[in-house]
């Protein structure tokens, strides 16, 4: 009853590709009916890029909740009309900040912050994607956001470029955060270089790289580098189902008893639902709510 052909790959995106375009590339090359990828990365951009497959798709929303880490340059003196190094300059300063300026203005944007999105970005105004909006000359306005940022830092420094690290949460743009550096540091600046080195459990340095993906003679699910759908699931609660007759109300959507002590992670407190997810094989079946010892599935997977 558990399929096998679900799972995730943990995928470097090269520069110069999107991330619709490296998923169509794997569709492609491994025929796969259903798959998807959390957390997009601009065409300009490289890094981790975790794919799903199969069912594992209705993960992603978690994935993408996940905390990410990201290296990347910002040049000064000039912002551009998408933030990064592609779009037009419309803007320019003589002004280049100092390390100290720099060190000093960072350590006031972390925790939660309220961020405005980039034009050139794919948020959605009255039913357009904001990109399509921007490309059409049209005058619209986005809203500001509220997202975390964790940690940040610079690792290097040159003449008119400054390199950094950060580590931040759901929907932070890093090429917003340039622009609002720029800004506050009475500068202009924008993206020259972006890298996503983590993405929740996945990360840069055990990624596999998209063309020695596309050039394996073996299946996709004999491949080393596919892992199991649970493989995500970092600080959630989980919890591993044996019983056949479980499995068996699972996939038909019915709620289970679950016997708490055999919880992965024990919550505190059990009066509130919380969401944990089954786990059959290593294998994801189900996720949903836990009232006391009662599983509610929202998702089935199998």
């Amino acid at each position: 009853m558990i399929k096998q052909n679900q799972g995730w790959l943990n995928v470097y995106k090269p520069k110069g590709i999107s991330s619709f375009n490296v998923v169509y590339k794997i569709k492609k090359k491994f025929d796969l009916k259903k798959i998807g990828h959390g957390g997009t990365l601009d065409p300009l951009a490289e890094g981790v890029l975790p794919i799903a497959i199969g069912k594992t798709t209705k993960l992603i929303p978690f994935i993408n909740r996940n905390i990410k880490e990201y290296e990347f340059e910002i040049k000064w003196c000039e912002q551009t009309n998408t933030d990064d190094s592609e779009g037009a300059v419309i803007a320019r300063s003589t002004k280049i900040p100092t390390s100290f300026e720099i060190d000093n203005q960072i350590l006031k944007m972390k925790g939660n912050i309220l961020q405005k999105p980039p034009y050139a970005s794919a948020i959605k105004i009255n039913g357009k994607k904001a990109y399509q909006l921007l490309r059409a000359k049209k005058n619209f306005h986005i809203k500001e956001r509220l997202v975390y940022l964790d940690d940040v830092k610079v690792i290097s420094s040159r003449k008119q470029t400054t390199k950094f690290f950060i580590r931040c949460g759901k929907g932070f743009y890093i090429r917003s955060f340039a622009r609002d550096l720029g800004d506050k540091l009475a500068t202009k600046a924008h993206i020259s270089s972006l890298k996503r080195i983590k993405v929740g459990k996945f990360e840069a340095n055990n990624a596999n790289l998209l063309d020695d993906l596309l050039n394996i003679r073996q299946t996709l699910f004999e491949f080393k580098g596919f892992h199991s759908s649970s493989c995500m699931l970092d600080d959630i609660l989980a919890y591993e189902i044996d019983d056949e007759k479980d499995i068996t109300s699972i996939s038909q959507g019915k709620s289970i008893k679950l016997d708490i002590k055999k919880l992965i992670k024990t919550p505190l407190d059990l009066t509130e639902e919380k969401i944990i997810f089954l786990t059959v094989r290593n294998n994801v079946v189900s996720f949903g709510k836990l009232s006391g010892d009662l599983f509610k599935p929202n998702k089935v997977l199998i």
